[in-house]
């Protein structure tokens, strides 16, 4: 008799189950199976399908899956806990889904539609060893992924589990410390490395440090400071702190200001790097800091400072780099130049901080060849000194710089992109005495500006919200998106992201770009637009009560509420049973002079404009059922 041959084959088997499902069923059978079905939707299966997994079998409160890479395992598992913890956040104790996950790399016999054998026995063990929120792999996975993920793993020792004759090596991620973790694994983050691979000189060209970035876009928003967090020394973690302006002249405060714009873009195009937005870092000028307690108010590893002095055409720039761990200096130096070349020095700044670290940051020849310089110098001063001053203040005063850099050079890039920014917010935000025209010259504007210089991100920034004010959604995405290709930590960028991505009913997607900005800028005067963005996305996705949260963080942190957040806040607390805080809110948003719909007949009309899927309309639907329910008026 011929023994059938088994196939085999050597795999990474993760094992995900359900913390307490029993208890969690019988407090809400049906609640329980609602939620734990759209997890598996929007979170286990997403991650699973980013890191090339594929799922073998559901078995009701959990999942088992293979991967033919185990740094693609332990990654995914880190993202899916990551996630878990996020969204549950705002959910009591006894109401939570959390998984425990057990990853092993191991041979397995396979059939046509499971697998089998020890390899899926210990990862299945290690998931009951995990802590809720956590994870376990096997020694023979941690051996592989060790020097290969950042993740700081602990040595649980042997365990003898059951079914196995042998101990079993743990290593383990707690839920405390998956919750610290930055998203290595986002969406995002892996279709800009693709792009990256596919298009490195378009992107080498944008790594110039271009003092005309616009990454200082201006919002008109105030925000509370954000917890602290733990440093994060995983990877090239970075915050650029103002330069302090030397020249005994304040009205060269903008140049020190520009070369910290600059630093800050430059840096934040290096791969795998993490650099604070310059929003958050300018909350720091004219402060006296702690560096150590900015390490771990931002969590950043390193801190770049210094001062800029100019005189005579000349421009002389002291950088150094300080360890926020130990306050320590690891490198220091000077740098001198003509004022023509501002962006050349940034280079060198750069290149010379790479050595000093023993880390490749940029490509610098070939961004070097591709960059734009700036025509008119005397209009380029002008448009820093307008940026300079939109980080300080929201007052139209600010943007006199821009005008007459404009009367100086037309296609000044860096003043077109400002302007344009500064001609849209308001049809943005519902201010607009002409909206129309107001569309049409920003549109202008913000043409003009890519067609001087593709490679400024405020241009394709201003571009985006452009077209979200046209109701063309996927292309603002395409826009904000080649905005973050070129200044990764462009705030902005995300904000149009997240607003785009509600718009299409992606709420995700949306908070997705909501967490990530914050964790770049957490000090942000945007805070009060991310979480406004949070509770829209919260309440297309049914989760009232962390709308509700989300909707009152955005309105305590906004000098001016938002009058459309303040009817989420309406809506997703009638829906919610919270009829006294629904008519509390109610009553301040009637009395608010802004608020432009005051009936229900209203509301639909100004979103019927803004229906152009079908998700959008359901979404409307139920944000009216919430209002009628409020008391508001028909």
């Amino acid at each position: 008799m011929v023994r059938q041959r088994v196939e085999r084959k050597l795999a990474a088997i993760l094992v995900a189950d359900v913390a307490g499902y029993s208890r969690l069923m019988e407090l809400d059978e049906e609640e329980t199976h609602r939620r734990l079905s759209l997890l598996q939707r929007e979170v286990i299966r997403a991650h699973i399908g980013q890191h090339h997994g594929k799922i073998i079998k559901n078995t009701g409160d959990g999942a088992l899956v293979e991967f033919a890479s185990v740094v693609d395992a332990v990654h995914c598992a880190v993202e899916i806990q990551r996630r878990m913890s996020e969204r549950n956040a705002n959910v009591s104790d006894d109401r939570r889904i959390e998984f425990r996950i057990g990853i092993n790399l191991g041979d397995v016999i396979v059939e046509p539609n499971d697998i089998y054998g020890d390899g899926v026995n210990v990862a299945a063990r290690l998931e009951g060893l995990a802590d809720p929120g956590g994870l376990c792999i096997s020694h023979t996975t941690y051996d592989q992924v060790r020097d290969k993920v950042p993740y700081p793993f602990v040595d649980r020792g042997e365990h003898a589990v059951k079914n196995i004759s042998r101990p079993v090596r743990v290593y383990a991620l707690s839920a405390g410390v998956v919750a610290s973790l930055p998203s290595l694994g986002s969406t995002a983050e892996a279709s800009r490395s693709s792009r990256y691979r596919i298009s490195r000189a378009l992107l080498a060209a944008c790594v110039a440090g271009i003092v005309l970035v616009a990454g200082g876009l201006w919002f008109g928003i105030k925000s509370a400071r954000a917890p602290h967090s733990a440093a994060d020394t995983s990877r090239f973690s970075i915050v650029v702190l103002p330069f302090a302006n030397l020249s005994g002249n304040s009205a060269q405060d903008y140049l020190a200001d520009a070369i910290t714009e600059g630093l800050t873009t430059v840096l934040s195009r290096a791969k795998g790097a993490f650099v604070i937005a310059r929003s958050t870092a300018f909350t720091y000028k004219g402060k006296a800091i702690d560096i150590k307690q900015v390490g771990r108010e931002l969590g950043v590893r390193y801190a770049l400072e210094g001062s800029a002095q100019y005189s005579a055409g000349k421009v002389r720039v002291n950088a150094q780099l300080i360890d926020t761990d130990t306050g320590a200096h690891i490198w220091a130096d000077q740098f001198d130049a003509d004022r023509p070349d501002l962006l050349e020095m940034q280079d060198d700044i750069v290149i010379r901080l790479s050595r000093a670290l023993s880390i490749q940051l940029i490509d610098f020849d070939l961004a070097r060849a591709m960059r734009t310089r700036p025509g008119n110098l005397e209009a380029q001063d002008l448009a820093m000194q307008c940026l300079s001053n939109l980080n300080r203040s929201q007052d139209i005063e600010a943007m006199g710089p821009c005008r007459r850099a404009l009367q100086l050079d037309g296609g000044n890039a860096l003043a077109l992109s400002l302007t344009a920014i500064a001609t849209i917010y308001p049809v943005i935000t519902a201010q607009s005495d002409n909206p129309k025209e107001a569309i049409r010259l920003a549109d202008e504007l913000a043409s003009r500006a890519l067609a001087a210089d593709p490679n400024v991100s405020g241009a394709h920034v201003a571009k985006a919200w452009v077209l979200l004010a046209q109701v063309r959604h996927e292309e603002a995405i395409v826009e904000a998106e080649k905005s973050l290709a070129l200044n990764p930590s462009a705030i902005e960028g995300y904000m149009a992201l997240g607003i785009a991505n509600n718009f299409l009913a992606r709420p995700d997607r949306a908070l997705e770009m909501a967490e990530k900005a914050t964790r770049l800028s957490p000090r942000d005067p945007f805070l009060s637009g991310f979480s406004a963005i949070r509770s829209e996305a919260f309440f297309i996705q049914r989760q009232d009560n962390n709308a509700i949260e989300a909707a009152r963080r955005s309105l305590v942190l906004a000098p001016y509420p938002d009058p459309y957040t303040t009817l989420i806040l309406i809506a997703a607390s009638a829906l919610s049973g919270q009829q006294a805080q629904a008519g509390d809110a109610l009553k301040a948003y009637l009395a608010d002079g802004r608020a432009r719909s005051k009936t229900i007949a209203q509301f639909q009309t100004q979103q019927l404009a803004l229906a152009n899927n079908a998700g959008w309309v359901t979404y409307n639907e139920r944000f009216v059922e919430g209002l009628r329910k409020a008391g508001f008026p028909e």
